[in-house]
């Protein structure tokens, strides 16, 4: 659709419609705040009525600042002030004739905040000095000093705001940037590990095999029963081979359960979503292995689906067995039958364990995964394998 825009509306890289997009949300979120240009029709209710002068300003000039403003969310952060100071100039040089044009210059204000990466103190001093000019301006026309007085202390308290909560929205930003920093160079480590296990288990295995099979070629006419003999040793050492490979693929994707508890408090922090958890206990390696990919596939449930306040994660021992449980406190009314928690369920029993679930709808839910500690077995391992195999996650679909 952007294709089809003039190039000056279409969005910059850098622009709040573009980072909207970004983090998937609406485009044009920010727009919203357009609803507080009600004051300039109601400012007129407080200096005079309404007049045909009036109209006739208002038909001229809201359309310019709507532009302005749209500009100031489209724009890359070189150029945000240029249209921020438009609102502040277009405000101020209308103030001795259209009292509504205040409006146009809080907005002028605050949009000097709106994407560009400056510290308080910085945007604190244009704040200041902006308003020193409409005090300025105003004054010299003759404006009650009630206006005077209030709409330096608005524009400063408005803009401190949207100040605070750019800061907030940038660090969430770089935070997120972090995270996937950080996942991204796990993976990398991943797959060069992959490679070197790969490379130090095959690499003399199948020279050997090599040897083997060319060794029984050369004796099939001579010596057929040294031949067979090398041939059932070729055989061997491929089935002890296979079995090698086996046992590293299960690990190829084993995740510390620690490591992932903290993954997800950044995950769920990021998401605005407080979490409480303890340290795990000790317990087998193979267990430790499948939890953490159980945990992640229900704290990925958790960020994109529950709406969530706070989340709790607990991790025990008890008698021969041992327990994850995951609860929240959102919006409940999981179906039992969900695609990925058909797969976290799949998962638990390859591990000989059991899931239980219970999210009444409207007060959250409870997870609790119980796995014995002897109950793997050769057909778990084999199972496990297979699943690893598949890079989507099996969470995508778990809550309707």
């Amino acid at each position: 659709m952007s294709r089809t825009l003039p190039a000056w509306l279409r969005p910059a890289p850098d622009s709040v419609v573009a980072d909207n997009i970004k983090i998937g949300r609406w485009p044009w979120l920010d727009a919203i705040h357009l609803l507080w240009t009600v004051w300039v029709f109601i400012t007129p209710l407080f200096a005079g009525g309404y007049t045909w002068r009036w109209a006739g300003i208002t038909l001229a000039s809201y359309p310019v600042f709507v532009l302005l403003y749209v500009m100031t969310l489209l724009s890359s952060r070189r150029h945000v002030a240029i249209f921020a100071i438009g609102m502040v100039v277009l405000g101020i040089s209308l103030l001795g004739v259209y009292p509504s044009a205040i409006s146009y210059f809080v907005f002028g204000c605050v949009g000097l905040r709106i994407n560009r990466c400056i510290s308080t103190t910085r945007y604190l001093v244009e704040l200041l000095a902006l308003n020193a000019v409409f005090v300025a301006q105003t004054s010299w026309i003759g404006y009650p000093w009630q206006a005077i007085a209030w709409v330096p202390v608005l524009s400063i308290i408005i803009g401190l705001i949207v100040s605070g909560e750019r800061s907030g929205q940038e660090k969430d930003a770089a935070l997120r940037l972090s995270h996937e920093e950080v996942r991204r160079l796990a993976a990398t480590a991943e797959r060069e590990r992959i490679g070197r296990d790969l490379h130090d288990l095959l690499g003399h295995t199948l020279s050997l095999i090599t040897l083997k099979l060319e060794l029984s070629r050369k004796l099939f006419d001579r010596d057929a029963e040294r031949s067979r003999i090398e041939l059932a040793e070729a055989e061997q050492i491929a089935r002890d081979a296979l079995a090698q490979v086996r046992s590293a693929v299960t690990g190829f994707r084993a995740a510390d359960l620690a490591a992932e508890l903290a993954s997800a408090h950044l995950l769920l922090e990021s998401s605005r979503v407080h979490l409480r958890y303890s340290a795990p206990p000790a317990m087998p390696a193979w267990i430790e292995s499948g939890l953490a990919m159980i945990l992640r596939e229900a704290v990925t449930n958790i960020a994109r689906h529950a709406q969530a306040n706070e989340a709790m994660i607990a991790v025990r021992s008890e008698g021969n067995a041992v327990v994850l449980e995951v609860v929240d406190d959102g919006r409940g009314g999981v179906s039992a039958n969900g695609n990925g928690l058909a797969g976290m369920r799949e998962r638990v029993e390859a591990m000989g364990g059991t899931l239980a679930i219970d999210s009444p709808r409207s007060h959250g839910t409870r997870l609790e995964v119980r796995i014995p500690v002897n109950g793997v077995t050769t057909a778990s391992i084999d199972h496990a394998a297979l699943a690893m195999r598949h890079d989507t996650p099996l969470s995508d679909g778990a809550r309707a």
